[in-house]
């Protein structure tokens, strides 16, 4: 991304780099609890639910481009697991390091006329601006990337009934008889051929009583 927004010092992810002085091995430690922005985390998936704290331990160390940030973010997710839609939650820690560049100095800190000539890097670069970076761009990527894509509420689990949907773990004895169709029509041809030999077996029997009367 080219240069930041302009950057709020109020914005509780902004931070005060003036400390550092542009001075290169300077180095501030910072923690900060932070409220989860909206949408902090995969979509529909799993995230950090909007104003759930985050803790922030940084690292912030002037170098002779900028300012390197190096930091953790912890915080508690909350999602659905993929195979039983049970709700699940999971401490989340992200770890990221990310350059925030002078934008009055080149890849070599040294001190150019006019920033972001070259638009290609600039696209993927972030900037101090003011002496002020700001970390929710870095900290959205670093959190998706340490959140499972397919999240489960434990690592054995079976999942739901494919003919009902009872939840398996809940019940380990939970099972259907399967009862393959084309038995099941043999089966019932079979009680139609024995239904009808049984009427046979009944027609004949009046008739053999019928004709020991006439022989009599």
């Amino acid at each position: 991304m080219a240069h930041n927004a302009r950057l709020d010092h109020r914005d509780p992810f902004v931070f005060d780099t003036h400390e550092l002085g542009r001075r290169p091995g300077a180095l501030q430690r910072l923690t900060r609890t932070v409220p989860a922005p909206r949408d902090f985390g995969l979509k529909g998936v799993i995230g950090v639910p909007e104003g759930t704290p985050v803790e922030l331990e940084l690292r912030l160390e002037s170098v002779m481009e900028g300012v390197l940030v190096t930091g953790t973010a912890r915080a508690q997710a909350e999602g659905e697991c993929v195979r039983c839609l049970e709700p699940l939650g999971l401490e989340l820690e992200a770890d990221f390091q990310e350059m925030f560049s002078y934008p009055d100095a080149d890849d070599r800190g040294r001190v150019i006329a006019e920033p972001g000539d070259d638009a290609e890097d600039d696209e993927d670069r972030l900037f101090v601006e003011d002496g002020l970076i700001g970390l929710e761009p870095v900290l959205r990527d670093a959190v998706v990337l340490a959140l499972p894509m397919q999240p489960v509420c434990q690592e054995d689990c079976p999942g739901l009934c494919s003919e009902c949907g009872a939840r398996l773990a809940d019940d380990p004895d939970h099972h259907h008889d399967a009862v393959d169709i084309r038995w099941a029509a043999l089966q019932g041809l079979a009680g139609t051929m024995s239904d009808g030999e049984k009427d046979e077996m009944g027609g004949a029997l009046p008739s053999a009583h019928a004709d020991e009367k006439q022989e009599k």
